[in-house]
């Protein structure tokens, strides 16, 4: 027993070398574990109290009947109650002998089945640790079982006992010592980034909701898929879901599934045997694996290729895997957060993703507004950006003037925050003090504009000049810019007037000036 470090390896061996003694039939292992089938269990009848069961894990034997398979652990009798049937009465810590089943047929359940076979004894022994009850060894004889015998039979269970403690130990090690390793590997990044005091910055009523359906989502284990534009910080929810969560404390590995290349997908998420594949010259874990006990987040979901979204839905609802060039199944016990930027029932329409996956992974969603839509986070991040920069440079951060805040406001932003955090990081690198110049890409490619937005008071002698006529459609696209952000609210607070630094009555003024009239 002790040359066996994995658990579901040392209960076959045990069994298996059971079964191969002389008039030895059946030998069987039962391990304590929560109740999981309760509602379909065969012995529902029997319990009421859904708790910790006997769960039948290793079997072995030399059936008479032809095409009897006794290893297979899935039969009527692969869950006990607790104090339940013969097997539930071991499990209660006293050890069972009957010498005779034929003379006390109330200890057999099928005793047609025990003719068939020839099974004449049975004895069976807790698993004991320390005073704890771990399992129960069961061993059916075609010869009487001696009273004698059970003696012998408590000696393996409590060796079989210390070498079941001894295997959990070992492969719960080599589970730390694996996802140490990916954390190694994969996450110095990720913790410098979750340690950051960075985190959901806003005030806008978008950014208010999210926070709400945050403060919902975190605290279950429910699957949450964030949808959104790119840049607009999908992975900064992830991170605030899983510091609310009751696995705070356990890892976050973060998958960008649109930079894996597609043959290596499911070694990547699931981890390989060495020699499975060219280059897989050691044994490796996966992305699940690593995440064991924390969350794992898939960002940009919708890369993932058809032919592996089967296997990804398996381990969702089932969590079970299998390497790649293993056979047998792992269990792991992550949460899974999905981003991305594609709408998922148009892919589904498609047939480029499936549509029972997408129905997995859209339990609770997180719509992510683009940042034009969120004007009033604008001046916040930028300002937090500034700061964030000025640190890392050394330098003190300059203030954002009004004019810079109402020119950021305006701009459309095209490639949400990460865009507004490049151009605050552009302006603080080229600063030498005085005003800070915001080098936005589509106000310089304007041709109306001619120059990028600048918080100067000095001309540009070189700019090109502009007629009547190009200051009239500058005039007009600003204002229209300012009324589509503040959804054609002119006047009070958040208005339009209030947003350009104009009374009403002039905005007004110049909208009947230019034709701008609120569209139905």
């Amino acid at each position: 027993m002790t040359e066996e470090n994995e658990p579901d390896a040392l209960l076959r061996r045990i069994v298996g070398e059971l079964a191969a003694q002389a008039d030895v039939a059946l030998a069987r292992i039962w391990t304590l574990a929560p109740g999981d089938q309760c509602t379909t269990c065969p012995m529902r009848g029997e319990c009421d109290r859904f708790i910790p069961c006997l769960h039948l894990v290793s079997s072995a034997g030399t059936p008479r009947e032809a095409g009897a398979n006794w290893s297979r652990i899935d039969g009527a009798f692969r869950r006990f109650p607790i104090g339940v049937r013969k097997i539930g009465h071991v499990a209660q810590g006293e050890a069972l002998c009957v010498e005779e089943i034929a003379d006390e047929g109330h200890w057999i359940a099928r005793p047609d089945w025990a003719d068939t076979e020839g099974i004449r004894g049975f004895g069976g022994a807790p698993l004991l640790f320390h005073g704890e009850v771990l399992g129960v060894l069961g061993v059916f004889t075609r010869s009487r079982f001696c009273p004698d015998t059970v003696d012998w039979l408590r000696i393996v269970s409590d060796h079989a006992a210390a070498a079941l403690v001894n295997s959990r130990s070992f492969a719960e090690l080599e589970r730390l010592r694996e996802q140490l390793s990916w954390e190694n590997e994969y996450l110095r990044e990720e913790v410098a980034e979750a340690k950051s005091p960075d985190g959901l910055i806003g005030q806008s009523a978008a950014m208010r909701t999210i926070q709400e359906r945050i403060s919902l989502v975190a605290p279950t284990d429910a699957t949450a898929l964030i949808q959104g534009p790119s840049g607009t910080g999908k992975e900064l929810i992830a991170r605030e879901i899983h510091r609310q969560s009751a696995r705070a404390e356990g890892p976050l590995i973060q998958v960008n599934c649109a930079a894996i290349p597609s043959e290596l997908y499911e070694s990547e998420f699931f981890g390989h045997v060495r020699g499975s594949f060219t280059g897989a010259t050691r044994d490796r874990a996966g992305r699940f694996a690593a995440a064991h006990g924390g969350t794992l987040f898939l960002d940009e979901i919708g890369e993932v290729p058809l032919a592996l979204q089967a296997k990804l839905l398996r381990v969702l609802q089932e969590g079970t895997y299998e390497r790649v060039g293993e056979e047998r199944s792992r269990s792991v016990d992550v949460r899974v957060i999905a981003a991305t930027n594609r709408d998922l029932r148009r892919e589904v329409a498609a047939g480029r993703f499936r549509e029972d996956l997408y129905y997995r992974l859209d339990v609770f969603p997180i719509a992510v507004a683009s940042l034009a839509e969120r004007p009033d986070d604008i001046a916040l991040l930028a300002e937090h950006f500034l700061r964030r920069a000025a640190a890392r440079a050394g330098r003190r951060p300059p203030k954002l003037s009004k004019a810079d805040r109402e020119r950021l406001v305006s701009y459309p932003w095209p490639g949400n925050v990460r865009e507004l955090q490049n151009a605050v990081e552009r302006a603080m690198i080229a600063w030498r003090g005085g005003s800070l110049v915001f080098d936005l890409p589509l106000a310089r490619e304007s041709g109306a504009a001619g120059a990028p937005l600048v918080s100067s008071s000095t001309p540009d002698r070189d700019a090109p000049l502009l007629t009547d006529q190009q200051l009239h459609a500058l005039e007009r696209d600003n204002l229209q810019r300012a009324l589509v952000q503040t959804r054609w609210k002119v006047s009070g607070p958040g208005g339009a007037a209030e947003l350009l630094g104009v009374r009403p009555t002039t905005l007004a003024s110049r909208m009947r000036k230019l034709g701008i009239e609120r569209p139905i």
